[in-house]
């Protein structure tokens, strides 16, 4: 159920509004208190990016979040692919000046969106709309980031944490989880390890069928001495740990290090 089916019977939508510049902003929340008669709403939060809007929305949640597509640090169709992993997921509508090739994709996915400047009887049929509105599918979101997204999140003690894919030295497959390892410290995601690799080809190098690592991380290899001929591991910048490369991938390591 979403959550504006779940909030629908009482109250007014709880409307959370992304978008870098702050008259825009204004413009959305002055379009809804010119809206309150027709459809009731009250704004729960704002934020400048998408990454600031996942952290607030964990904690203030949202029925309908308006989401400009281009902003900085997180964009909108990013921000929007986190949030289906919320319960409830909040509706999302996205709002844009000029991105002409999302239009065409959001029209053939029947993906609400508002041509800026935002006009009032538009807002007001995306609001009426967003209770049977279509979450953001995986081949649409990879059609839109084909360089995949730009931070990871993990639920970690009831709050989102943010992971930026850049400071990822490796990921390993645990359990149900995968391990992402920064310099800084280990996250938790409940991601495929498969899913990623095919997410970031060009970024992760699969040196273990339990493990991917971030290519611009290696600083070499070295021969395993306890592993006996033919193991190799794998030497990283940031931290002293070695990552052991199995036999059957090595061959592949070997070829993709030399391009």
């Amino acid at each position: 159920m979403s959550a504006v089916a779940a909030h629908e019977a009482g109250g007014p939508l709880r409307v959370f509004i992304v978008d870098d510049e702050a008259p825009a902003r204004a413009r959305l929340r002055a379009l809804l208190d010119d809206l309150a008669a027709q459809r009731p709403s009250v704004v729960v939060g704002e934020a400048e990016n998408g990454a600031q809007a996942l952290i607030g929305l964990a904690e203030t949640p949202a029925d309908v979040v308006l989401v400009d597509i281009r902003m900085p640090v997180m964009d909108g169709i990013e921000l929007a692919d986190h949030l289906q992993r919320l319960q409830p997921p909040p509706a999302v509508i996205f709002t844009t000046a000029y991105d002409q090739y999302a239009v065409r994709a959001f029209d053939l996915n029947a993906v609400d969106y508002l041509l800026k400047p935002v006009r009032a009887q538009r807002l007001l049929a995306a609001l009426s709309r967003a209770r049977a509105a279509r979450p953001l599918d995986a081949a649409l979101r990879q059609s839109l980031l084909p360089e995949g997204r730009t931070h990871l999140s993990c639920t970690e003690r009831g709050r989102i944490l943010v992971v930026p894919v850049e400071d990822i030295l490796y990921l390993r497959a645990e359990l149900k989880y995968v391990t992402a390892r920064t310099a800084a410290r280990d996250y938790l995601l409940e991601e495929s390890l498969t899913a990623l690799e095919q997410e970031y080809p060009r970024r992760f190098l699969r040196i273990h069928r339990n493990c991917l690592v971030a290519r611009r991380a290696i600083s070499g290899f070295e021969r395993d001495a306890a592993g006996g001929e033919g193991h190799w591991l794998v030497l990283l910048d940031g931290t002293e740990e070695k990552l052991a490369v199995s036999r059957r991938q090595w061959p592949l390591v070997k070829a993709a290090m030399a391009q």
